[in-house]
């Protein structure tokens, strides 16, 4: 089954059950997907649904950032609608696991002590292994801590 046709269900059930943020949240999802298949004017792969849901994930965590602590409405309002997304997007490798991977990636690469100026040389090989698998800003923060030493 398709995430199309997975949020659509889910959606039909949010509002059987009266469920009105839920099927808000389901409803913006569904439409982020369906666009992304109209531009692409064919199916989507799992991949391409699942960057959809991480980019909306994404969206909605910078507009939780930018929100003024004082408007509680819109931050329980961006706090739901995470957690529906969540439940359709893949899980997230740990620290444990992109420490792991960063250091496949250094021995792959034949660096022993990595400095800032190899940075981009190991994102380069490693991003495109960790995509949609990791977060994208977890990993930079590592890498970077690792060209200081910190790792």
């Amino acid at each position: 089954m398709s995430k199309i046709e997975e949020v659509r269900s889910a959606m039909v059930a949010a509002m059987k059950a009266g469920d009105k943020p839920t099927k808000e949240s389901l409803s913006m999802l569904l439409s982020a997907l369906k666009n992304k298949a109209i531009d692409k004017r064919a199916d989507l792969t799992e991949e391409e649904e699942i960057q959809v849901v991480l980019k909306e994930i994404k969206q909605t965590k910078e507009t939780l950032e930018m929100t003024p602590a004082d408007r509680a409405d819109i931050i329980d309002e961006c706090t739901r609608r995470i957690a529906v997304l969540e439940q359709y997007a893949p899980k997230l490798m740990d620290e444990e696991e992109i420490r792991h991977m960063i250091n496949a990636t250094l021995s792959e690469l034949g660096i022993d002590s990595p400095t800032a100026k190899d940075k981009g040389r190991i994102m380069k090989v490693l991003m495109p292994k960790v995509k949609g698998k990791a977060d994208g800003k977890l990993v930079n923060q590592m890498i970077t801590s690792l060209g200081t030493g910190h790792f």
